[in-house]
C-alpha cells in the first residue's frame, strides 16, 4: 500500500510517498534519496515494491524545486536545501506511527548517494545506509569535460546570479546533453541513460538554474565518509561512466563500517535487468541484517 502525502521542509513542502508492507507495524523504514535532477517517477517504484515485499516500509520524496514538490524557482539544485530535505524526510519517517523510529535507514542513488552519505555522517542514530552507482563529487563529474567546457558556463552562471539578485526569471541550462553540448553532464551515453530511466509519457524537465553549477562544483560528500558510524553498503558499477569509480572505493575504505560490492554495469544499466535484480537482492540482504534483525557489528570488506 502506498500513501501519497507531503512533509514540510523550509518554507515549502516535499511531495512524499509512504509504502507499507502488508504485515502489521511498526515497520523498519528506508528513506529513498533520488539522483540529480530526477524525481520519484524515475525508477524509484521498483525499490519501493521490493523493499516493502521484504518487510520494510519505504519513504520516497521529491526534493524541493523538483517534480511534485513545492519551491520556486523550479529546477533549482541547492545542496544546502537538499540536505534540509533529507533531514526533514527523516523527521517525517520518525513521526509516522506506522514506522519504528529506532529502525531507520537511508538509501541514495547517483548524486543522491552524496546526500545520503552526508546525512549518515550527521545522523548517528541511523541503523544503516545504502548507496548505489554513487556520485560523491559534483566537481569530478563536471570536470571530466575539461576546463574549456567549464568556461562556457561563465556567462550563463553570471547571468543567472544577476537575475536571482534582481528578482527576475532565472537563466536555465540543460542538466544533461550530448558530448559537446552546453550542458552540465555531457559524458557519452549520459543523455540516453537519463532517458532510459524515464517512464513512457513522463516529461523529464532537463534543465537547472545555471548558478546551480557552482554548488555542484564545490560539493564533495566523499569527505564525510569517515564520520559515517552506521553500516554502509556501497554498490559500485565496474563500468561507471559518469565519475571515476575509484572514488567509491576510497569512500568504502574510509567509512568505518563499509561493505563494497561491485557490479558489471554502467551508471544507467544498474537500474535495469538483469543487474537491478542482483543489486536489490544484495541491498535487501544487507538491510535485513542491519535494519530488520537486531543490530550487529560489521567490518569493512570488498567483494
Amino acid at each position: 500500500m502506498t500513501i501519497r502525502t507531503t512533509f514540510p521542509s523550509g518554507r515549502d513542502h516535499c511531495a512524499a510517498w509512504l509504502t507499507l508492507p502488508e504485515s502489521p507495524g511498526p515497520h523498519p523504514a528506508v528513506v529513498l534519496v533520488h539522483g540529480g535532477g530526477a524525481t520519484h517517477e524515475m525508477m524509484l517504484g521498483q525499490y519501493e515494491r521490493s523493499f516493502a515485499q521484504a518487510g520494510m516500509a519505504v519513504v520516497a520524496f521529491d526534493f524541493r524545486h523538483l517534480g511534485e514538490s513545492g519551491g520556486e524557482p523550479r529546477q533549482l539544485v541547492d545542496q544546502r536545501r537538499y540536505a534540509e530535505d533529507v533531514d526533514a524526510a527523516l523527521t517525517f519517517a520518525r513521526s509516522r506511527p506506522e514506522l519504528d523510529p529506532a529502525r531507520i535507514a537511508l538509501w541514495g542513488t547517483s548524486f543522491g548517494a552524496s546526500h545520503a552519505l552526508a546525512a549518515a555522517a550527521r545522523h548517528h542514530d541511523l541503523r544503516a545506509a545504502v548507496v548505489q552507482c554513487p556520485v560523491f563529487s559534483g566537481r569530478a563529474v563536471v570536470a571530466q569535460a575539461g576546463v574549456r567546457h567549464l568556461l562556457r558556463f561563465t556567462v550563463p552562471i553570471l547571468s543567472d546570479l544577476v537575475r536571482a539578485a534582481t528578482g527576475r526569471s532565472r537563466h536555465y541550462v540543460p542538466l544533461v546533453g550530448q558530448p559537446g553540448d552546453l550542458a552540465f553532464v555531457t559524458q557519452p551515453g549520459a543523455l540516453e541513460g537519463w532517458q532510459s530511466v524515464t517512464p513512457p509519457g513522463y516529461r523529464f524537465d532537463n534543465r537547472i538554474t545555471a548558478a546551480s553549477g557552482l554548488g555542484m562544483l564545490f560539493y564533495n560528500a566523499a569527505s564525510a565518509a569517515q564520520r559515517v558510524r552506521c553500516p554502509l553498503l556501497v554498490c559500485a558499477c565496474e563500468r561507471e561512466n559518469l565519475i571515476d569509480p575509484a572514488i567509491a572505493g576510497r569512500v568504502a575504505a574510509t567509512a568505518p563500517r563499509a561493505v563494497l560490492k561491485h557490479y558489471d554495469a554502467d551508471h544507467f544499466t544498474v537500474y535495469h535487468p538483469p543487474v537491478v535484480e542482483q543489486i536489490v537482492a544484495d541491498q535487501i540482504a544487507f538491510l535485513t541484517e542491519h535494519l530488520v534483525r537486531p543490530a550487529t557489528s560489521s567490518s569493512q570488506r570488498t567483494e
